[in-house]
């Protein structure tokens, strides 16, 4: 890709995305296939082993890119490192959903998925919906601006406001402007940021300060 994805930890979910129960979450069928060879160094063969967090990302990275899309950020509630690869010592989390946010022909767009009860899983699913759209553009019925109409990234409801600001929902208003003067040392454009992550924590703030303001 032209530029790696951002992350967000932990996850961020999209407002006006339904939520899979817990108890409805199946194991996917994501895998993926490593040579192994032998002890002669000679002698080889195909492996298939479980999809890896690392792997999944790749793959969703490479549909982003034949996308053409910008200013992508992953969400999980796995904490990744600057590679790409989960910081050690993490298990699977309880909610193993993944959101990703991007912008697309200049409009913000989001995806989302929580069926599977791997993070990884999850990941990949995500990609392969995309693999799926980009095969449909390419019957020319539409555009791929059509198909992502109904992807548009929303405003942080009253729900996700403090997950936005690294909070917990029992921040107080001085809690709230503390973490946004934080995050916006990082997230403003003017330091390296990007106008879409500044304008979801302004957004946020927004959403605090009328639900904390006496």
């Amino acid at each position: 890709m032209t530029e790696q994805p951002s992350q967000r930890f932990p996850l961020a979910w999209p407002t006006g995305w339904r939520r899979t129960a817990s108890s409805h979450r199946q194991r996917a069928r994501f895998s993926q296939k490593e040579r192994k060879y032998g002890d002669d160094g000679a002698s080889s063969w195909l492996s298939i082993q479980q999809l890896t967090v690392a792997t999944a990302r790749k793959r969703l990275e490479g549909e982003l890119d034949r996308l053409n899309a910008r200013e992508v950020v992953l969400s999980t509630n796995i904490a990744l490192r600057l590679d790409g690869l989960p910081r050690s010592g993490q298990g699977e989390p309880q909610d193993p959903g993944v959101a990703v946010y991007f912008r697309l022909l200049g409009k913000p767009r989001t995806l989302a998925a929580d069926r599977w009860d791997r993070v990884a899983d999850n990941i990949a699913a995500i990609a392969g919906h995309i693999a799926a759209i980009r095969t449909v553009d390419r019957y020319g019925v539409g555009t791929l601006e059509q198909v992502f109409a109904g992807y548009a990234a929303l405003p942080p409801s009253a729900e996700e406001w403090w997950t936005i600001l690294g909070l917990t929902p029992t921040a107080t208003l001085t809690d709230v402007e503390e973490a946004f003067r934080r995050l916006a040392k990082i997230e403003h454009p003017d330091v390296g940021g990007t106008h879409e992550r500044m304008a979801r924590l302004t957004a946020a703030r927004e959403v605090a300060r009328k639900l904390l303001t006496p």
